[in-house]
């Protein structure tokens, strides 16, 4: 029969094992190998039944052993062990097959000494049967046997991480049984105390406490105590909790909620990511989230999630969002305010209790309203609420680098309104303030905004709302229970019957007392009556007994009133008297003395302040209370960096305990804090600053190694290797300590006594073909930290395959968003032969689809990877190659994820400025005080090399070249120690390098770099400066300045200096002549450094230099008397007027300005005043006719100056060009003009003149002015007029106008209907034109008036014109005039009629005319006739009135007023006018519109009859004019 041995040892709650004596060894008969496997797991449990100790223990040992194992079920089951049949079949038969191949001798001794093992594990089945039964016996024996309580297996001490659980048991005998009761630190413990917290059990005579979620406050000394009749027994252990590095400090601050209440669930959840500690801004938002795994996960059944700030459980609102779902629990405050600020707790419950985590948010002020100005007040609440008065307090804010604050202002808002109200005129100075004044009954909302020298903050967040309603009414109702059922309420009114008169208040006293004001309060008056009731309330200097009331103007309902204007200095006493409608109660009782205080009631400074290291980005700060702590509110922690003047504030909102956590500091910096107390009086002195301390995590053990592989074995040996913990724990990890133990057993033997500093072991002395299972333990100098995980089963079995073993140590480096560098260390199996190279294969995170990332195996043990997805999570492996082939693929490395630490800074390469040195240089993101900086060169250590040296200064790392050259390019790389994945890397090019020798050469080999090389310039008086500048200069520098050979120094016609801030040396020649020529040089010594500059001046340079000198000589000269500052220039202003402008200076009243043109003087109409500085003549109109020479001058008694300007040519061309940009800006549309010659097109402007490049286009087509196309303009307007158009002129018309840089272009469509109007037009206004043309009219020779003596002959002649020829008419006094003896009418030729009066009577005075006409229209002419007798005095001569017919048409549509009338005549017969044309001095008006009616012309009554005039001569119908746009 084969037996297989199974051993197993008892593990304790922590992982404790008992000594070797305390193993137990069991036989199990099997047939063969599958049939182990499969029965395992009964016959194992049946088996450890029998479990018991050595024959040397009692059997009440034994058997409390065997309690304690079933009450505690700790057992390990071998990995391998578990096995499925196939493969312990396929296993056993290849170790069966190796066996064959060793012979037949040794199959025979392995039979031998498996008889043996059988033999021995017999008896020790039979031995334990015997202990059995004797252990069975001696029970029944010990029952019956009185006995005092006994502790078999006692209390044992426990150290336990933080929010884990920990079970207490022991097991205890007695008769009769004892009762066992559970103490911590003394006090019984109470599981209903804190539900959930504590379980106490009693199974099987095993006595357990359960401590759920260990806090740190948990660590004590707990005890069981025993007790039955006989006597007492006491076991003791003591439970140490620990907090792990890094993190949450919520038990150290003391801020976790207790849990009052236990919610059962039948979920299980677990939290996975947890939200960080966070930090906000106020007016911003954040979200907390928690995800989680839920078991089973029920939609419409979430876990049940409670939020807590600090203490105090959160309620979804506006201002804080709650939701649970899709597998995570949120919290989104949407309106940041420093109310905000504390440590946050989500706490979600489940089927084993409560899951919790717990992190802190911070929030900062947002940006002041003012610069300067301090952080807006928080935790505004409102207190004692009344029907019209409410105490509203507030909390500080903290005044870091701000100015302290000088008071607050209290703000008031309606509820549902947008409208704040300002409550206090002056600032309070408390964190209190009585508002006042209020509305029963309605709602309010109140704010603060403090102030300080610089400004007023922004306004802290609105108060809840309350209501203004009187407390009294609620406290006068009574409530009486009738039967325990019924409810009656009785108001005090019913109790006091009809009361009318109210009784008096009483209890006067002084609730509130500040310098700022005194609230005085009482109590109601009781009876009080039905009645409204209000209060008045009287003061007097205490003693004085002078009342005064102080409340006329208020009508106060509340039994509180705030006094603002007391005295400094004096004591006041208070009585109040009640008021209905039915008059007024007694006084009250007087107060006691009241005196307002002063307000130095801050609390004292906080003591010694202490900072220890917490994590690698936060800092754990204790300091103790303040000795006068004057009603605390908290504390307000503020740090700087050591060397910085600047301090920042580490919490925004009062923090109450004397412990706190200060996060976001930058890892590796070195930081002090200190901390002022706070209350309703501000803040109190700072305290002491902390000592400087390194922000770096908190001393601790190292977690534990993993990854444990084999890389080789040989039979009685194997070389494993491991990874390095993931937290060295503050410290560097120095040791390594390892286990081995024999796969079928749990006992742990030590490999190595001494410390192994390396992570690869050689484990020795191990049995060829046994499994073994290895654990690595690793030390610091906190510590030897906890164990890792056993190892996988490792066989013994020597290698000998031709491939080669596993790549190790699988380690990345230079991780950004798309590439990172993979290193690995070289097989310790290297097969048949050596290796020759690497596969490096990556898959993502979750897949098993390997790729190869090299297509050829690479020779050094790096790879950089590129092409990552940022963000991506990726895992390798590498496999080494040799000629025999590819071996065994090393462990996969742990995830790596694609994403660059946070401030990633890269190599740089430079050269030291100060000595040459070639280095590259790192600065690191992230350090710890354990931190180095090792350099590789193509990823293989540098160490001690001759060729660089290696220095490090804080966060920095230098790698210096000694002698660089060919030899040191490559790749050069640098790794952080004790990060989170620092490192960089550069590669070295040779271009890069001889660039930075180049440099190197400059700096060790200084010259002084120029900015400017020797120059001259000249200034005035005609002096030289030669100068050059230098990029710096030192106060020590020396130079020298060497013309032509010869030193020159600082004297007598040379000024040397320098300026060593701007770099400038310089040199001034007073006299430069001819003797001046030559050659320049300047030497320059600074320091180490030196440079020389040399200038050539000769030749042509040198006489433009020469030339130049003497001109400047002479315009100093010049400047000595009046003259030109700016000489003569030209401006055109924006009506197109030219002006001559120049600028004159060292001018005075006596000094005389003239203008020139060709040298005749100008008159200009206002005289130029030269004591304004400038002088201007202004030429309007401006024409090709004002081109000449214009010439200005400037004299008086100290000299004379001239300016002379040349308009012609190009300056000609210049002013047109300026005159065409303003007169194009300024041009209008094209408008249409119809005149009798034909189509006119005008384009107005401010100014217009031939000279101006102006193009008339036609379809894209210049026109050239000609007899059918008329180009002109007046200055007013240019015009182009197509003359007896047709439709050939049909077309898109446009003008241009060029000012030499951009073309002003304006266009007119004349086609279509346009051109149809226009041509109309054009034929009426022809047609009118010739009508006019030929009309008969009056050309001259008829006066206006004339005076004739009577008896004299009176001739009226004069001239007609018409085409063909007039009718002519003459009438007196408007009646027809016939020939007669004594009237004779001519009209001779067609050209001259006449009317001539032979010996003219008075009766012959009258008002004469003349009618010309023929059929186009004619003309009516008056002419006054005055008869007087001889020897009478010559009557004064009236004005006639000329008439004119009405013309056929005209295109004049404004009548022309006529002229005045002639004086009289000095001889009897007028002499006609010899003009023959038409005239504006012709006596006859213009002809009225054709609008206007034409009168008929009338005809005088005569006995023979005569045709009448009533017929008109046939007019055009009314026309309209083409508008005419306004001028711009």
């Amino acid at each position: 029969m084969l037996y297989i041995v199974l051993s197993a040892s008892i593990h304790g709650v922590e992982g404790e094992q008992h000594s070797a004596s305390e193993r137990v060894i069991f036989l199990l008969p099997s047939a063969s190998a599958s049939q182990v496997a499969s029965g395992w797991s009964a016959t194992a449990l049946r088996c450890f039944n029998l479990l018991g100790k050595s024959s040397s223990k009692s059997v009440s040992q034994v058997q409390a052993q065997a309690t304690e194992a079933m009450a505690e079920p700790a057992y390990t089951i071998p990995a391998f062990r578990q096995r499925t049949a196939e493969d312990t079949t396929t296993e056993e038969y290849q170790r069966v097959s190796t066996n064959v191949g060793k012979g037949l001798a040794v199959i025979q001794e392995e039979l031998h000494r498996m008889r043996l093992a059988t033999k021995a594990q017999v008896d020790s089945l039979a031995i334990q049967k015997e202990v059995k039964d004797m252990m069975a016996k001696r029970t029944d024996l010990l029952e019956e046997i009185p006995k005092m309580p006994d502790f078999l297996v006692a209390l044992r001490p426990h150290t336990v991480w933080e929010k884990t659980p920990v079970k207490l048991f022991c097991t205890v005998q007695g008769n009769p049984r004892p009762i066992v009761k559970w103490y911590k630190g003394g006090v019984p413990v109470d599981p209903l105390s804190a539900p959930g917290k504590y379980k106490i059990e009693s199974k099987y005579g095993v006595h357990s406490l359960i401590i759920s979620r260990c806090v740190v406050s948990d660590t004590a000394e707990y005890s069981a105590v025993a007790t039955n009749q006989h006597g007492t027994a006491t076991s003791t252990a003591k439970v140490t909790v620990k907090r792990p590095a890094g993190s949450a400090e919520s038990c150290q601050l003391g801020l976790v909620p207790h849990l009052t209440e236990i919610h059962p669930s039948k979920l299980e959840v677990t939290l996975l990511d947890r939200f960080p500690v966070s930090f906000g801004v106020e007016g911003g938002s954040i979200s907390l989230v928690c995800t989680m795994v839920v078991v089973p996960d029920l939609p419409n059944v979430p876990p049940l999630a409670q939020w807590y700030r600090d203490d105090k459980m959160l309620k979804p609102g506006k201002l804080a969002e709650m939701s649970v779902c899709g597998g995570a629990a949120r919290l989104t405050l949407p309106h940041l305010a420093k109310d905000d600020e504390g440590l946050y707790t989500l706490r979600i419950f489940t089927k084993d209790g409560t899951a919790e985590h717990s992190a802190y948010l911070f929030v900062s002020d947002a940006a002041p309203s003012a610069a300067g100005a301090p952080g807006a007040p928080m935790s505004v609440k409102a207190y004692d609420i009344n029907s019209d008065y409410v105490l509203v307090a507030w909390k500080p804010p903290n005044t870091v680098n701000e100015a302290p604050i000088t008071g607050y202002f209290v703000d008031r808002c309606e509820a549902g309104a947008d409208t704040w109200v300002q409550c206090n005129d002056a600032p309070v100075k408390v964190c209190k303030y009585p508002v006042h004044g209020l509305s029963v009954g309605r709602s309010y909302h109140f704010r603060v905004r403090a102030v300080n020298s610089a400004g007023i903050s922004r306004p802290s967040r609105k108060s809840d709302k309350v209501t203004a309603l009187d407390p009294a009414e609620s406290e006068r109702l009574q409530v009486i229970k009738i039967q325990g059922k019924y409810d009656i309420v009785i108001k005090d009114d019913d109790l006091e019957g009809y009361v009318t008169i109210p009784g008096e208040p009483t209890d006067v006293h002084a609730s509130e007392i500040f310098r700022s004001y005194v609230v005085l309060s009482w109590r109601p008056p009781s009876p009080r009556g039905r009645a409204p009731l209000w209060y008045v309330i009287e003061k007097c200097l205490a003693g004085t007994g002078a009342w005064q009331r102080i409340n006329t103007a208020v009508k106060l309902h509340s039994p509180r009133y705030p006094v603002f204007d007391l005295q400094d200095g004096q004591k006041y006493q208070f009585r109040v008297y009640s008021v209905n409608m039915y008059g007024s109660s007694e006084a009250s009782v007087p107060s006691e003395p009241i005196q307002k205080v002063d307000e130095d009631g801050a609390p004292s400074a906080p003591g010694q302040v202490v900072a220890t290291r917490n994590t690698k980005s936060s800092v754990f700060v204790q300091w103790e209370a303040p000795k006068h702590l004057k009603n605390l509110m908290g504390y307000y922690i503020d740090g700087r960096v050591v060397g910085s003047k600047e301090w920042f504030p580490c919490n925004h909102k009062p923090f109450k305990h004397t412990r706190f956590v200060v996060h976001g500091l930058i890892p590796g910096e070195t930081y002090t804090f200190r901390v002022q107390a706070v209350n309703i009086f501000g803040l109190s002195e700072e305290s002491q600053e902390s000592s400087p301390i390194a922000v770096e995590s908190a001393l601790a053990t190292p977690s534990a190694p993993y990854g444990i592989t084999m890389l080789s074995c040989d039979g009685s040996s194997m070389t494993v290797a491991w990874k390095s913990p993931k937290h060295c724990g503050g410290s560097k990890v120095n040791a390594y300590y390892i286990d081995k133990r024999d796969a079928d057993t749990l006992v742990w033997k030590e490999v190595n006594l001494a410390a192994i500093t390396e992570r690869v072991c050689t484990v020795d002395n191990l049995t060829e073909g046994v499994f073994y299972e290895l654990k690595v333990q690793a030390g610091n100098m906190a510590g030897v930290g906890v164990p890792s995980a056993p190892s996988a089963p490792m066989k013994c079995e020597a290698w000998t395959m031709d491939e080669p073993g596993p790549a190790y140590d699988l380690s990345f480096s230079e991780i950004r968003s798309h590439s990172l560098v993979i290193q690995w260390k070289a097989p310790v199996y290297t097969g048949a032969s050596a290796v020759s190279g690497y596969f490096v294969d990556m898959t993502k995170k979750g897949s098993s689809e390997f790729v190869t990332l090299n297509q050829e195996a690479v020779s050094h043990r790096y790879l950089q990877v590129t092409g990552l997805e940022e963000g991506e999570t990726y895992v390798f492996r590498v496999r080494s190659v040799n000629a025999n082939g590819v071996g065994k693929p090393s462990q996969l490395s742990e995830p790596v994820c694609a994403k660059a630490l946070p401030g990633t800074t890269e190599i740089v390469a430079g050269v030291d400025e100060e000595t040459g040195d070639i280095f590259l240089s790192l600065e690191a993101c992230e350090i710890c005080e354990t931190s180095k900086f090792v350099w590789s060169k193509n990823y293989k250590p540098i160490g001690d090399c001759p060729r660089v040296s290696v220095t490090a200064k804080g966060r920095t790392s230098r790698l210096t070249f000694t002698n660089p050259d060919k030899d040191d390019l490559g790749r050069y790389s640098v790794v952080v120690t004790d990060t989170d994945g620092v490192s960089s890397s550069h590669t070295l090019t040779e271009d890069a390098l001889n660039t930075m020798l180049e440099l190197s050469y400059a700096i060790r080999h200084p010259i002084v770099p120029l900015k400017h090389g020797l120059n001259y310039e000249i200034l005035e008086k005609g002096h030289v400066r030669f100068w050059l500048q230098a990029v710096k200069l030192s106060p020590s520098v020396s130079y020298r300045f060497i013309v032509n050979d010869k030193e020159v120094t600082s004297g007598e016609g040379h000024k040397i200096s320098h300026d060593v801030a701007s770099g400038v040396i310089q040199m001034t020649v007073d006299h430069f002549t001819r003797a001046s020529e030559g050659t320049y040089t300047v030497q320059i010594h600074d320091g180490k450094a030196k440079t020389q500059s040399s200038l050539v001046l000769v030749g042509d340079v040198f006489k433009a230099a020469l030339k130049e000198a003497e001109f400047q000589r002479k315009e100093h000269i010049r400047k000595q008397g009046p003259h030109f500052s700016e000489y003569l220039y030209f401006t055109v202003t924006d009506d197109c007027t030219v002006m001559l402008a120049c600028k004159v200076a060292n001018v005075k009243k006596e000094t005389v300005f003239h203008w020139y043109k060709e040298d005749d003087e100008i008159v200009p109409e206002s005289p130029p005043n030269v004591m304004s500085g400038a002088c201007a003549l202004p030429i309007p109109l401006f024409s090709r006719k004002d081109q000449g020479v214009y010439k200005a001058t400037l004299s008086d008694d100290r000299g004379k100056d001239t300016s002379v300007f040349d308009i012609s040519g190009q300056v000609f061309d210049d002013i047109i060009n300026a005159i065409a940009q303003i007169a194009g800006a300024s041009a209008s549309d094209l408008v249409l003009q119809c005149t009798p010659e034909g189509i006119r097109l005008q384009c107005y402007m401010n100014y217009y003149t031939e000279e101006m490049k102006t193009v008339w286009k036609h379809k894209e087509s210049k026109i050239a002015s000609s007899e059918k196309m008329r180009i002109g303009g007046t200055a007013e307007m240019a015009w182009m007029q197509i003359c007896d158009p047709s439709d050939k002129e049909k077309g898109h018309y446009s003008i241009e106008i060029s000012d030499g840089v951009k073309t002003h272009t304006r266009t007119f469509d004349l086609s279509g209907q346009a051109y149809t109007d226009a041509y109309e037009e054009y034929l009426r206004l022809k047609a009118a034109a010739f009508a006019e043309k030929n009309r008969g009219r009056v050309v001259g020779g008829l006066p206006d008036v004339v005076t004739i003596m009577e008896e004299k002959s009176l001739s009226l002649t004069c001239t007609v014109w018409g085409e063909p020829t007039p009718e002519v008419t003459w009438f007196k006094n408007e009646q027809e005039v016939a020939s007669t003896e004594h009237t004779k009418i001519t009209f001779d030729g067609g050209k001259f009629a006449s009317l001539v009066i032979n010996k003219v009577t008075p009766e012959d005075s009258g008002k004469y005319s003349i009618n010309v006409r023929n059929k186009y229209g004619g003309e009516f002419v008056e002419i006054t006739v005055s008869v007087y007798r001889r020897g009478e005095q010559i009557p004064e001569p009236k004005m006639g009135h000329p008439k004119m017919a009405t013309p056929a048409a005209t295109p004049v549509a404004t009548p022309v007023p006529p002229k005045s009338p002639a004086p009289p005549s000095k001889t009897p017969t007028p002499t006609p006018s010899k003009s023959q044309t038409p005239a504006p001095s012709m006596k006859s008006a213009a002809s009225t519109p054709a609008s206007t009616p034409v009168p008929k012309s009338p005809t005088p009554k005569s006995p023979t009859p005569t045709p009448p005039r009533s017929v008109k001569s046939p007019t055009p119908p009314r026309f309209m004019k083409s508008p005419t746009p306004p001028r711009k």
